[in-house]
């Protein structure tokens, strides 16, 4: 755990999120040698566990591998709300996908909520369960017509709301649309539950076991970055960015950052969990911390690699907190990283359509709470070959004309407006110039590379060309990472994968 700050309203030199504290979680070694399985899933975080323990249950032999620790990724960084209510959606989906289509989008993320509050009853999983309504709130003229528009929508799909004019919360706002009867955990807690279950009933886990490709077939290989094999008649890959990219994912999603603060207060919080329908995002929600209300304050949400230096993002959430509540302490801060799609629904299902036995879950918009489950259920029944309502919907080979074509332009000419920009741009300060705990784009050798000086005054220096399709990355200073403006990539400060697509580590820097 960070050392909680004595003084007031201190951010913790380093990131950690607040749900790993407080929590034993359970360890596995290192994948050694060839296996044949059933399913092997690639990815430990909600939906890989969720559909472990789901194939489990019916007897499927199951192999998960996980490149790190499980629960490390973007399920330990969450802020864990469980909704179906994604920001102001749901009257865009009416208008973009259909009526229909809105509809089951939102039956399957409240089939999710369901599917996680029946399963808790019936472990008796201890892991702060509460029921909250769920608000999308603003204070900007111009959206009050988009969230009277959103709780219409809500009147047309048949979804438990409400409109308001004020919150409960010490801001001023203009209108506030509400989702009754939603909820928020402990994720960990849950999915340590999960997980001790699934191994009772045979789900091998192997942490520390990078995937890097798939051989396909009837009976298709994993393998693994040590060269090991894992056999199987169907892979899931749940790895957050695809770890085998059989469907140019990385053109059709984009990267994005956000950050968290978990404070304690001076004001009492009200309860309920709040996000602003406008930028700059805030995010609201508590938890129960030995009898005492910690609140997470959220948002600051921009494309991976760009925007101001990281740590100002943290300051803003910060500055804001202190203004509405007073913030008396600062235990953690951290930052989390998701993809969203073209059209803001996740791509679940097969990979492409040449792949029947290889299938992928992305894209959950930081909403991985219910779309993760919902990808785990929908996958489940994928291998099983049972009948999915949803399906359709996820497929990851849809693509509607409206607003895709447009997304993916966009996208695609802001990822090469910033490779032509990182090449083009010359970097003024030398290795020997940063200070301790300082990080840069540097010269060396008359070549752009990134350094970062440690606590101690030891240089860490990488070529700073994203091994993915050679963007120029970026210093994130509230990480002590390097990002890519392009396609999401993160790496460490020895060049180390942190985030995919990329597969491949930085090359190493020697000064001469």
């Amino acid at each position: 755990m960070n050392e909680m700050n004595k003084a007031e309203g201190v951010l913790p030199q380093f990131p950690e999120p607040y749900w790993r504290d407080f929590i034993k979680l359970p360890s596995f070694s290192k994948l050694n040698k060839d296996i044949n399985v059933d399913v092997a899933i690639v990815g430990g975080g909600i939906s890989g566990i969720t559909a472990a323990y789901l194939l489990a249950q019916h007897g499927v032999k199951v192999a998960l591998i996980e490149a790190d620790r499980i629960l490390n990724g973007t399920t330990g960084h969450t802020t864990a709300k469980v909704t179906a209510q994604h920001g102001l959606i749901y009257d865009e989906f009416i208008n973009h996908l259909g009526e229909e289509k809105a509809k089951m989008y939102y039956e399957a993320a409240n089939d999710a909520l369901q599917f996680i509050r029946n399963t808790i009853r019936e472990h008796h999983i201890e892991c702060d369960w509460m029921e909250e309504d769920a608000y999308v709130y603003t204070n900007s003229n111009p959206y009050i017509s988009k969230v009277i528009n959103e709780f219409k929508a809500y009147e047309k799909l048949g979804i438990n709301g409400a409109f308001a004019e004020s919150i409960s919360l010490p801001i001023q706002i203009k209108a506030a649309v509400i989702m009754k009867n939603q909820a928020q955990f402990h994720p960990l807690k849950y999915l340590t539950k999960l997980v001790e279950q699934m191994t009772q009933k045979g789900v091998e886990i192997y942490e520390h076991t990078t995937a890097i490709d798939v051989e396909r077939g009837t009976q298709p290989k994993v393998v693994t970055r040590d060269g090991y094999k894992i056999t199987c008649e169907n892979v899931i890959a749940c790895s957050h960015f695809p770890f085998y990219d059989a469907g140019f994912y990385f053109s059709r999603m984009y990267a994005e950052r956000s950050y968290i603060i978990a404070v304690k207060t001076e004001k009492d919080y009200p309860g309920g969990m709040y996000i602003s329908a406008e930028d700059p995002i805030r995010s609201l929600r508590y938890a129960n911390v030995n009898g005492e209300k910690l609140v997470l304050i959220a948002g600051e949400n921009h494309k991976t690699g760009q925007g101001v230096p990281m740590m100002q993002h943290y300051e803003a959430l910060q500055s804001f907190g202190d203004e509405v509540f007073g913030i008396k302490e600062i235990p953690y801060r951290w930052s989390t990283q998701d993809f969203t799609t073209l059209d803001k629904v996740p791509y679940i299902g097969q990979m492409n359509n040449g792949t029947p036995n290889i299938f992928v879950a992305t894209g959950y918009r930081k909403w991985g709470m219910t779309n993760g489950t919902a990808a785990a259920l929908l996958l489940t029944d994928l291998v099983l070959k049972k009948e999915n309502r949803y399906h359709e919907l996820y497929t990851p080979s849809r693509f509607y004309a409206d607003p895709s074509v447009k997304k993916f332009i966009s996208m695609n000419m802001d990822v090469a407006k910033h490779l032509i920009e990182g090449k083009l741009e010359f970097a003024l300060r030398k290795p020997e110039d940063l200070t301790n705990d300082e990080g840069a784009v540097v010269s060396v050798n008359g070549k752009r590379a990134g350094a970062y000086k440690d606590e101690e005054g030891k240089l860490h220096i990488v070529d700073t060309t994203c091994t993915h399709m050679g963007c120029e990355l970026e210093w994130n200073s509230g990480d002590r990472t390097w990002d890519c403006p392009c396609h999401g990539s993160r790496f460490s400060i020895d060049g180390d994968v942190v985030e995919g697509p990329a597969q491949k580590p930085l090359k190493k820097v020697e000064l001469e």
